[in-house]
């Protein structure tokens, strides 16, 4: 049976409206979006309201839409943070546990730069040379106190030179080996250093008794320490400088005036030994041996006492008179006429002495 003559036969004419139909819409669609393309000003333009009212439906329509998957994404994030918790839990554990050792080392390196800050800041007054150095050793017993410095004999040091870190006097050399030094602290038993009481300028000897605060012996003057007066080095003997710090004094449980070293409040790990020997290294010997004395000049300055006497100088002739003044008379000529020769000075008799007045029972017929 031809194709014609089936029942599909009738649908010939409605495919035909129906593909002219797609056709128009197709056309407008794409007339619509190159319509929505255009980059001109959209309120000078007639499709502009088109942009526009496509824009404000569409926003709340796209979020309807996406409202669902934004729900579900949430709801996935919170049931997987739920039952990963302790694993996360675990993560921040350790995390915290490498950031706590980070932090320990920043306050470390912090302490021990100030440290250097301040060790290097450390002056005295007069200037004295000084050598850095890092205690590598510690030794301590039931009276010894002593301590082990990495500097020696190659840097100048000597036995006897004090030595002192950030905060004050630690103690003096007692032996010195190439690239090491012996340090006895001031708490040694063998410790004798002579101090001051600053307020009052009253001596005394810090002496080491094997306990944190050495004692003060042999204080002078009346009422010459109260509680809390700062101890400084004296001086006396040129054992060590004066004026370094030592420490606070206090009584001691045994009634005895006792001192708070001022070393003792941080690590005795870096230290600074003063090439120290005696006060004469201080001073300029060469500027104190000379021995020109200045000019002793007298009221005419001169005229010097030390050097040959000076003639005085004739006051200087002026050829023209200043004016205003009156020129000087010229002197009279002296004549040759000589002085008349001078009169013989009278003689004067000299008196007769007197006679003795008699006395009882002596005769008066004769005289002397």
């Amino acid at each position: 049976m031809p194709f014609r003559e089936g029942p599909l036969g009738d649908l010939k004419v409605p495919l035909t409206w129906t593909a002219a139909v797609a056709l128009i819409v197709a056309i407008v669609i794409a007339v619509a979006f190159l319509l929505a393309d255009r980059r001109e000003t959209l309120q000078q333009q007639a499709y502009g309201v088109t942009r526009q009212t496509v824009d404000t439906v569409s926003k709340p329509v796209s979020g309807v839409i996406a409202a669902p998957g934004r729900w579900t994404g949430l709801g996935v994030d919170f049931i997987s943070s739920y039952f990963f918790t302790a694993s996360e839990n675990r993560r921040l554990k350790a995390e915290l546990k490498e950031m706590r050792g980070y932090r320990d080392q920043y306050l470390a390196e912090v302490d021990k730069n100030q440290s250097y800050r301040t060790l290097l800041g450390l002056r005295t007054d007069p200037p004295i040379p000084m050598v850095a150095a890092r205690v590598v050793s510690d030794t301590r017993g039931p009276f010894a106190n002593t301590r082990l410095a990495d500097a020696g004999a190659e840097k100048g040091v000597v036995v006897g030179n004090p030595v002192m870190n950030e905060r004050g006097l630690v103690g003096r050399v007692v032996g010195v080996a190439h690239g090491a030094s012996r340090v006895l602290l001031l708490t040694d038993i063998a410790s004798r250093t002579p101090v001051m009481i600053d307020r009052t300028n009253a001596r005394a000897i810090l002496t080491g008794d094997g306990g944190p605060n050495p004692k003060l012996e042999y204080l002078r003057g009346v009422d010459p320490i109260k509680e809390g007066d700062r101890v400084v080095t004296s001086g006396d003997g040129g054992v060590v400088p004066r004026g370094l710090p030592v420490g606070a004094a206090v009584k001691g449980l045994d009634g005895r005036w006792r001192v708070v070293l001022f070393a003792d409040d941080s690590a005795i790990d870096y230290v600074r030994i003063l090439l120290f020997k005696d006060f004469s290294q201080l001073a300029d010997q060469k500027a104190l041996l000379t021995r020109s004395l200045p000019p002793v000049t007298t009221e005419d300055p001169d005229v010097s006492i030390l050097g040959p006497a000076a003639t005085a100088k004739p006051p200087a002739q002026t050829g023209a008179a200043t004016p205003g003044t009156t020129p000087p008379k010229p002197a009279a000529p002296t004549t040759s006429t000589p002085p008349p020769p001078a009169a013989k000075p009278a003689t004067t008799p000299a008196p007769r002495p007197a006679a003795l007045k008699p006395t009882a029972g002596q005769p008066t017929g004769g005289g002397i």
